[in-house]
């Protein structure tokens, strides 16, 4: 599988926090959320975004891709003093602390303080929850980006359906969610991408993630990308921030603890798949990361 493939297996919506807002005039929202990823989508009129890079202008077909925790803002003017923000948990409240939830309800997932035709929209999507997988994954991407001239197609879409309220509305909006999502990822990473810009490094990395069942060695890696083990190791280090093996080791829990709770497979099973002799090897690896034994890790988080 590519990064791509993996990271969006991540973070897949399920039962997804979706709106359509609305907002015409005076406003400025501060989102606090802390969600591993939001994705924005300007569906008409324009705002001012201030992620990382900084306020930027955006406009109808632009989307934003905001990762977690990191606060943004988006507003009618760079300057415009805080008025509503978004807390954990998607609660809405203003610079007092009061609830704002029923005083911006505009109708079903509508929510903002205008109905005017010429009122700037904008189509939220978060993803609440993640993978240990996604969330490895997620932290190659930039705090925010900016993509510019989107895909109309899927945003008319999304814009049509958020407003609707019929059987399997739910399912459709997450699933369009992920597809917008997907194309938003995928644009960041053909500019931005998820590996190294050092290749042998690139080749080393994809070459774990594809196979972690594998055994492998640093000497072992070096040799299929011509560098020596010292070398390798140096690189890789400067690269990833971290030693091959240990990137490996956690890459290989990360992929465990998904798939204890996305999967029935057996311990052993899992512990083939991700490069362990056998399930007592898995085990004392998994517990010293992650402070509890698979068995308990599954039974937790399946509930």
């Amino acid at each position: 599988m590519s990064s791509l493939d993996l990271l969006m297996d991540g973070p897949r919506a399920q039962a997804a926090f979706l709106l359509k807002a609305v907002f015409a005039g005076e406003w400025s929202i501060t989102a606090e959320d802390e969600v591993p990823l939001t994705v924005i989508a300007i569906a008409r009129g324009e705002a001012v975004f201030t992620g990382c890079e900084g306020p930027q202008e955006v406009a109808a077909g632009d989307v934003i891709v905001c990762r977690g925790p990191a606060t943004y803002v988006i507003a009618d003017s760079a300057d415009r003093p805080a008025d509503i923000r978004i807390l954990p948990g998607q609660v809405c409240i203003d610079t007092n602390g009061a609830l704002l939830a029923e005083e911006l309800a505009l109708g079903v997932r509508t929510w903002g303080n205008s109905r005017s035709p010429e009122a700037t929209v904008m189509l939220i999507g978060t993803y609440e929850r993640e993978t240990s997988v996604g969330s490895l994954l997620l932290s190659r991407l930039p705090t925010s980006v900016v993509l510019r001239g989107f895909d109309t197609a899927v945003l008319d879409l999304l814009s049509t359906e958020l407003v609707r309220e019929e059987a399997g509305q739910a399912a459709l909006l997450d699933r369009l969610l992920d597809v917008l999502a997907v194309k938003a990822v995928r644009e960041v990473l053909a500019d931005s991408p998820a590996l190294p810009a050092d290749d042998a490094v690139a080749a080393v990395l994809r070459a774990m993630e594809q196979h972690p069942e594998l055994p492998w060695t640093v000497a072992g890696l070096g040799e299929q990308v011509g560098l020596s083990r010292a070398a390798l190791a140096r690189r890789f280090t400067e690269q990833v921030g971290e030693p091959p093996l240990a990137y490996l080791t956690r890459w290989r829990l990360a992929l465990a603890a998904d798939l204890l709770v996305g999967t029935d497979l057996t311990l052993s099973a899992i512990a083939a798949r991700v490069g362990y002799a056998n399930p007592f090897a898995l085990s004392a690896a998994f517990k010293r990361v992650h402070g509890t034994s698979p068995t308990s890790y599954r039974s937790r988080h399946v509930a």
